[in-house]
């Protein structure tokens, strides 16, 4: 008989989280231990762990300048490569306040607190909260985003960056096909900062019926906005500690890189 249940997937959520972090000292120091949690799962196919492995022996061993500068190329200079999802449906726009208190308001309703440096759309914000789900829950948050995550992983295998096998995996545990669609190119620099038009609606790049509206259902109106997006890159989980149990041991949330 065959099982569609979804794989127990916590470590390797949190692994593929750290590794859409900035690869700073603290996070290079463990990329050892997250190779191994991520083979001690095997939550993915066996040539998705080939590629992670190969991606994260080339950030722990390549100059820190080097592995530095192109990850800020290419999620710092970047929109389609943005990591903070609600930047690739709403914009600037003001859709984007209510959207990001509700997200928060999620995680709060499963115990976690966010730090006040960080912004709940972020990436691996998400990844992180979706690990600390049951794996058929995990799998059903992870599918309400999955055709934002195509729109980054479609970009990222456009440049040819090994990180498009991230993004390739969280498809995967979303129950998705890591399969790239065409999305419009990125925008000239004035373009980009244009205003958003008031009653655009939702982005549907990435979708499997583009030409059709697929609405977040984890949008909802609340007279309070939040404060300015500010990018930090050493991400803080929420205030409940989480951990990771490797075979090494169990490193924390904070302040090293689990």
């Amino acid at each position: 008989m065959f099982s569609s249940s979804p794989p127990k997937a916590r470590h390797t959520l949190r692994v593929l989280a750290h590794l859409l972090r900035y690869p700073d000292a603290a996070f290079r120091a463990h990329t050892a231990d997250m190779r191994q949690a991520l083979q001690a799962e095997q939550a993915l196919p066996a040539a998705r762990l080939a590629e992670l492995d190969a991606l994260l022996k080339h950030l722990g061993a390549s100059p820190a300048l080097e592995v530095e500068s192109e990850y800020v190329e290419l999620f710092d200079r970047g929109r389609r490569t943005a990591l903070h999802l609600f930047e690739h449906v709403h914009g600037d726009s003001r859709d984007r306040g209510p959207a990001m208190i509700d997200l928060i308001q999620t995680y709060e309703k499963a115990g976690l607190f966010l730090g006040t440096s960080e912004l709940p759309d972020y990436l691996p914000v998400v990844l992180e909260f979706a690990s600390t789900q049951p794996p058929q829950q995990a799998r059903e948050f992870m599918g309400e985003i999955a055709h934002i995550v195509r729109v980054i992983f479609s970009a990222l295998a456009g440049r040819q960056s090994p990180y498009a096998s991230v993004l390739a995996a969280v498809l995967e545990l979303a129950g998705e096909k890591a399969e790239a669609v065409a999305i419009a190119p990125e925008p000239e620099m004035d373009e980009s900062w244009a205003e958003p038009e008031v009653f655009g609606g939702c982005s549907t790049e990435g979708q499997a019926k583009p030409g059709q509206p697929q609405p977040i259902h984890i949008v909802r109106k609340s007279p309070n906005l939040l404060k300015e997006r500010r990018h930090e890159h050493a991400a803080q989980l929420p205030l409940q500690r989480l951990s990771l149990h490797l075979p090494g041991g169990v490193l924390h949330g904070q302040p090293g890189p689990f």
